[in-house]
């Protein structure tokens, strides 16, 4: 359900494994209560959130200033979080920047409409995969619902196994994984990178040679250069 990959008087850092909600979902465990069973703790505060879908880090706080403080830097954009993703086909640009409101769509999905009212944000690089599949480091500067699985279907790459922006991809499990974060946090720099290969539950494809060798050159995302926006 989850590896505990950092521990800080104020807060937790998990690698959540895919397939696991972060809220009770019908007769889902509740994984904040399983994270702080672990951890000796009462309770735990969640401060963002995944997509059930998507493994990787999540960010617990352990009392109710921390969490206050840690979603307070979430909503002013003052954390970097970093997505690795998996996309079924070659993309119509290789890298670049996804931005546009994000519009209610059939069933539960969303799309992405040119309007600018109040965009969803993605910059992204990307490189080649095994063949017909392409490897995605996003970076969000928005936190909306599905807002990477949307960006990469609007240029093409749906991820390999969302039951929703890409039905017919058979696969074990959807290739969205939250890779990295860096934050600030009582004058200290935080940066902890979660590198999906080689971990159990999380999927056969990220263990492919090319991918391997990509992630080689994203080991610490933040040094990248990102484009202004």
């Amino acid at each position: 359900m989850f590896d505990i990959l950092y521990t800080h008087p104020d807060f937790i850092l998990i690698n959540k494994h895919p397939g696991v909600s972060v809220h009770k979902d019908g007769g889902d465990t509740m994984l904040t209560q399983e994270v702080a069973k672990a951890v000796n703790e009462n309770h735990l505060y969640l401060v963002h959130r995944l997509d059930k879908m998507t493994s990787g880090l999540l960010l617990l706080a352990r009392n109710q200033q921390a969490a206050s403080e840690l979603s307070r830097k979430f909503a002013d954009r003052e954390v970097e979080k970093y997505y690795l993703a998996i996309g079924s086909k070659k993309p119509k640009k290789k890298q670049g920047l996804i931005k546009g409101d994000m519009q209610r769509s059939r069933r539960a999905s969303w799309k992405l409409i040119p309007s600018q009212n109040n965009p969803a944000i993605t910059q992204f690089f990307s490189l080649a995969g095994e063949p017909g599949e392409r490897l995605f480091l996003c970076k969000p500067h928005t936190g909306k619902t599905h807002q990477i699985r949307v960006a990469l279907k609007s240029v093409g790459s749906p991820i390999i196994g969302d039951p929703i922006y890409n039905p017919s991809s058979d696969a074990d499990r959807g290739y969205l994984h939250a890779y990295a974060i860096r934050f600030e946090y009582a004058g200290e720099i935080y940066a902890v990178v979660c590198n999906p290969a080689g971990l159990s539950g999380m999927g056969c494809k990220w263990d492919g040679d090319t991918v391997l060798s990509a992630l080689q050159q994203w080991e610490a995302p933040w040094d990248l250069h990102w484009p202004a926006i």
